[in-house]
C-alpha cells in the first residue's frame, strides 16, 4: 500500500483486529488462571512446602473450582468449534458456465494489487460482498472437506483462503460490463485485508461466537442440553459485548482501505455506476413487491426475474424525466453477457428468491409451479382478481337473510354498500361525479441500505448511495434482500391489492419469444409490446407507492361511519384468516430443498427457518374491502366490456379497454366504500360499458 488512507485504514484494522484477539487471549487466560493456581498449590503439597489443614483445604477448593470452570470452558470452545457460520443463500457460478465473468474478476484483482476471489455467486439482492468459506464444515473450494491432519499440519491454511465474490444478479442484467467492473472494485480490493493473518483470525473468532449463539438459540433443544447452551450462551454473550466494538471498526478500516484502493480503477465511471446501483435497487424491490409476490401467494415462481428487472428499469426511463439518459445505455454489452447459460442462472436465482421471500408455498404439498411472462395476466393477475371476488360473494351470503345466496353480480354489491344512493341517480343531484383529487407525494431518493423500506416513487440515485460492502458478511440476515412488504396496492391500481401485482406480456399477444435472447430483447427495446400499455405514457404518480396520501388516511377506522362496509370488510378479514389457517395447516413446514443451482450443498437454510425475514404487515379491513370491490369490478369489465388484465411493469396488474390502461378506477371504489357513494363508480360503468345486473364467472 503506497496511500495514506490506505495505510491508515489497514493500521486501523489490523489494530482492532488484535484488539479482539486480546479479548479471546483474555477469556483463556480465565478459563486455565485456576487450573494453573490448582497446579502450583498441589505441587507445593508435594514438595512439603505448603502443608497443613488451610492449604489441604485451598487446594481441594481450588481444584474443584479448576475442573469446573475448565468444563465450562471445553463446553464453550466445543460448541464454537462445532458450529457452523452462516452462509448467504446463493447460487453458485462454475468457471465453465461463466469463464468470460472470471476472466474480468481476475483482471480487476491484478490491476487491484490484491488476491482474487476463490469463486463467484449470484444472490436475488441489489448488493454485492466477500464472504468466508474457510470454514472446514463449508469444504474446499473443490468442495472437498480438509482432514484433521492436513489442518494440524498447515494452521494458516484457513488465512490464505481466498473468500468468495458474492454479486447481487439484478446487476449482471442491468448493468453494462463497464459499469460492473466499477462496481466490483471496491469489493473485490477488499480480499487484500482479507488475507492478512491476524484480520482473518478475528473475523473466524467473531463469527464462530455469532454461530455458537445461533446454536445456544435454536427452540428446538430440551431438557438438560437446553440448560446448557444457556450457560454457554451467557459466556459467549459475555465475549461478544466485548469484541463488538473492535470488530465493527475493524470492519470500517478494512471497507475504507479497500475503497481507498479502488479509487485508482475506473474512477469516473463508478460515479455513473453507483447511479445504476440505486435504481436497480429501486426497480428491484418494486418487482418483487409489485410483481412476485403475488404470484408466489398462488405457488407459482415468475421464473425471469432478472428479465423482469430490466423490463421495468426500461419502462421507469422512459417514464421518469430523471431517467431519460439511462435508455440509451441499453445499446452496450449487458453484463449477463458474461454468462454461458443467462437463461439458467435467471431461472435459479428466481426460484431462490421465492424461497427466500416467501418460504415454503401454502396448501397441501407446498410445491412451487413456474409461470412465464406472457402467461401472467390470465395466470395471476385474472385468477386473482376472481378468486378474491368470489371470496366477497361468499361473505355477502354469510351476512344475513337479506342477502341472495347464488347472486354473483356486481350489482348486488353496490346495492349492499350504498342501498339508498340508488334513489338519488333519477331523483336528487347527486354529491359529485368525479372522484376524490389525489395529491401526489413528494419525491424522495431511494435507500439502497434501507432494505426494510418501499422504493420511491421517482428514484433518482446518485453517488452518494451506498456501494456494495467490501467487507465479509457475517450473517445472510445483514446481506438478505429487501422484503416484499408492499402487502396493498395504491388505491389508484385497478387490481385487487398488491398481491396482484405482476408485469408481464400483452396478454392478447400470440406469440411467445422464442427463446431467451428474444425474451429479453422484446422486454428492453419494446416495453409497450410486453406491458400492453399502449404508447401514452402514464402520469407520475403511477410510480408514486401511496398516490393518495389523504390525510384520512391517517384515521385509525376509515370505515367508521359506514356500518355497511365495515361489516363486510371484517367478514373479508375473518374469512382469509381461515384460509390462511386452512392453508398453514395442509403444509408441510419440514426440511425444504436449497434452490442453490447446480452443485448447490445443504447449507443452514434448508431447515425450514425460510423466509429469511418476517412477513408483510397485513391489510387494513378499508384495502382488503377496496381489493375485493375493485378484484369484483374488474372482473364485470372482463366479462361484459370485453376488457382484458394486463400488466403494467412498475404498476402491477392494469385493466385493459381497447388496448389501453384504465387507471382511474382507485379514487371511485374508495369512494363508494369510505363514503357509501356508487354515483362515480356507476358512471364510470356506464362509460365503458360495464353491465353491473350480468353475473360474472368466478375462481
Amino acid at each position: 500500500m503506497t496511500g495514506t488512507g490506505m495505510e491508515a485504514g489497514a493500521l486501523g484494522a489490523r489494530s482492532r483486529a488484535l484488539a479482539v484477539l486480546r479479548v479471546r487471549g483474555w477469556a483463556l487466560a480465565a478459563a486455565l488462571l485456576p487450573a494453573g493456581l490448582a497446579v502450583v498449590l498441589l505441587t507445593g503439597g508435594a514438595t512439603g512446602r505448603l502443608t497443613g489443614q488451610f492449604w489441604d483445604y485451598a487446594r481441594l477448593v481450588t481444584g474443584v473450582v479448576a475442573v469446573l470452570v475448565l468444563s465450562v470452558a471445553a463446553a464453550v470452545s466445543l460448541v464454537v468449534a462445532r458450529s457452523r457460520p452462516a452462509t448467504s443463500p446463493t447460487v453458485p457460478i462454475p468457471e465453465r458456465s461463466a469463464p468470460d465473468l472470471y476472466r474480468l474478476v481476475r483482471d480487476l484483482a491484478d490491476r487491484l494489487g490484491v488476491p482474487a476471489p476463490s469463486s463467484i455467486e449470484l444472490t436475488p439482492d441489489c448488493d454485492s460482498w466477500l464472504e468466508d468459506r474457510s470454514h472446514p464444515s463449508h469444504g474446499t473450494g473443490a468442495g472437498r472437506p480438509t482432514s484433521l491432519l492436513r489442518r494440524l499440519a498447515d494452521p494458516h491454511r484457513r488465512d490464505r483462503t481466498a473468500p468468495v465474490l458474492v454479486i447481487g444478479s439484478p446487476f449482471l442484467w442491468w448493468m453494462r460490463v463497464g459499469e460492473l467492473r466499477a462496481v466490483l472494485a471496491p469489493v473485490v480490493a477488499g480480499t487484500g485485508p482479507s488475507a492478512h493473518p491476524d484480520i482473518a483470525a478475528a473475523r473466524r473468532f467473531v463469527r464462530g461466537l455469532d454461530a455458537a449463539m445461533a446454536v445456544a438459540a435454536d427452540p428446538q433443544r430440551r431438557g438438560v442440553v437446553r440448560l446448557v447452551l444457556a450457560g454457554v450462551a451467557r459466556v459467549v454473550r459475555l465475549m461478544l459485548r466485548g469484541c463488538a466494538p473492535h470488530a465493527a471498526e475493524m470492519e470500517r478500516g478494512v471497507a475504507a482501505a479497500a475503497a481507498e484502493r479502488a479509487q485508482a480503477v475506473d474512477h469516473g465511471l463508478r460515479i455513473v455506476a453507483q447511479e445504476q446501483v440505486g435504481l436497480a435497487y429501486a426497480g428491484w424491490d418494486r418487482l418483487l413487491t409489485r410483481v412476485a409476490l403475488p404470484a408466489w401467494r398462488m405457488r407459482r415462481w415468475p421464473s425471469r426475474l432478472d428479465v423482469g428487472v430490466v423490463a421495468a428499469l426500461t419502462e421507469l426511463s422512459r417514464r421518469d424525466r430523471l431517467a431519460e439518459g439511462f435508455a440509451s445505455r441499453l445499446g452496450e454489452r449487458p453484463a449477463c453477457d458474461l454468462l454461458e447459460e443467462p437463461g439458467a442462472v435467471d431461472e435459479a436465482a428466481s426460484l431462490l428468491a421465492a424461497r427466500l421471500f416467501h418460504g415454503t408455498p401454502a396448501g397441501p404439498g407446498g410445491q412451487w409451479a413456474p409461470v412465464e411472462w406472457q402467461e401472467y395476466p390470465e395466470e395471476v393477475v385474472d385468477r386473482t382478481w376472481r378468486t378474491e371476488a368470489d371470496r366477497l360473494h361468499r361473505v355477502l351470503d354469510g351476512l344475513g337473510p337479506h342477502q341472495a345466496p347464488g347472486d354473483r353480480t356486481l350489482a348486488r354489491v353496490l346495492d349492499h354498500l350504498a342501498p339508498a344512493a340508488d334513489d338519488t341517480e333519477d331523483g336528487a343531484e347527486p354529491p359529485s361525479a368525479e372522484p376524490r383529487p389525489q395529491p401526489t407525494a413528494p419525491h424522495q431518493a431511494p435507500a439502497p441500505n434501507n432494505h426494510a423500506s418501499a422504493p420511491p416513487d421517482h428514484p433518482s440515485p446518485g453517488p452518494d448511495d451506498a456501494a456494495p460492502s467490501p467487507h465479509h458478511a457475517p450473517a445472510p440476515p445483514r446481506h438478505a434482500p429487501a422484503t416484499p412488504h408492499h402487502a396493498s396496492a395504491p388505491p389508484d391500481l385497478p387490481s385487487a391489492g398488491a398481491d396482484h401485482a405482476a408485469p408481464g406480456p400483452d396478454p392478447q399477444s400470440d406469440t411467445p419469444p422464442a427463446s431467451y435472447d428474444d425474451a429479453v430483447t422484446e422486454a428492453v427495446t419494446d416495453p409497450a409490446a410486453v406491458t400492453g400499455l399502449g404508447p401514452d405514457p402514464v402520469t407520475d404518480t403511477a410510480l408514486d407507492p401511496d398516490p393518495d396520501p389523504d390525510p384520512d388516511d391517517d384515521d385509525p377506522d376509515p370505515l367508521r361511519d359506514n356500518a355497511l362496509a365495515a361489516a363486510l370488510a371484517a367478514g373479508i378479514t375473518a374469512e382469509l384468516a381461515r384460509e390462511e389457517a386452512a392453508a398453514a395447516r395442509g403444509t408441510d413446514r419440514g426440511p425444504v430443498a436449497a434452490a442453490g443451482g447446480p452443485g448447490a450443498g445443504s447449507t443452514w437454510w434448508d431447515d425450514g427457518r425460510l423466509p429469511l425475514l418476517p412477513p408483510p404487515p397485513p391489510r387494513s379491513g378499508r384495502d382488503l374491502l377496496a381489493d375485493h370491490v375493485t378484484a369484483m369490478v374488474c372482473c364485470a369489465a372482463v366479462d361484459t366490456a370485453g376488457a382484458s388484465p394486463g400488466l403494467d411493469w412498475l404498476d402491477g396488474p392494469a385493466l385493459l379497454v381497447r388496448g389501453r390502461r384504465v387507471g382511474d378506477l382507485g379514487p371511485r371504489v374508495l369512494s363508494l366504500v369510505e363514503d357509501g357513494d356508487p354515483v362515480p363508480l356507476r358512471a364510470w360503468l356506464r362509460d365503458l360499458g360495464v353491465r353491473a345486473e350480468k353475473p360474472v364467472r368466478l375462481g
